[in-house]
């Protein structure tokens, strides 16, 4: 059975493209409301061992979106870190990582081009992309953390799921 994100009451939380933008315990600027409590980061990472198993993801609310979306990331994040042997070079892919555009839906490369409705208008989509870089960026130092272990060595047993296909989609 999947995991399904403990965030389901929308009330009061602003939404871009459907997506909530649910608060987050960090340090990055961006759009996300800020938290001191367990995050949607801190889920998709938690659940992500198990939900990579999953071809298919019941829907049972507008966090799950967001918990679908993070746990392609944390798999594309995961394969990026496959080959890297320390540290100081899994930062370096994750820093090049978050470098790349993030797409919005109704882009091309957008992966789930379904699972969110386009951005009515051109704020909106700047709203979420910002909400999405800022994201990506907390899961992506969150994750460092749990991939490697304190020495600086890399933890097989993350990165062994890095050959995993969430959803049947390919990493690229």
């Amino acid at each position: 059975m999947v995991y399904h994100s403990n965030f389901v009451v929308d009330e009061g939380i602003a939404k871009a493209c459907g997506c909530p933008l649910l608060p987050l315990k960090s340090h990055i600027k961006g759009p996300a409301p800020a938290s001191d409590t367990t995050d949607i980061v801190d889920e998709a990472i938690s659940f992500f061992r198990a939900n990579v198993f999953f071809k298919n993801f019941d829907i049972k609310s507008s966090a799950d979106k967001l918990l679908i979306y993070l746990t392609l990331y944390i798999n594309v994040a995961l394969k990026k870190l496959e080959g890297c042997r320390t540290l100081a070079e899994g930062t370096k892919a994750i820093i090049n990582l978050g470098l790349e555009k993030v797409p919005v839906p109704g882009e091309s490369g957008f992966p789930f081009p379904g699972l969110f409705t386009p951005p009515q208008s051109q704020k909106e989509a700047e709203l979420f992309r910002n909400y999405l870089r800022q994201i990506r960026e907390e899961t992506s130092g969150r994750l460092l953390s749990v991939a490697y272990r304190h020495n600086g060595t890399p933890n097989k047993w993350w990165l062994a799921f890095a050959k995993r296909k969430f959803m049947n989609i390919s990493n690229p």
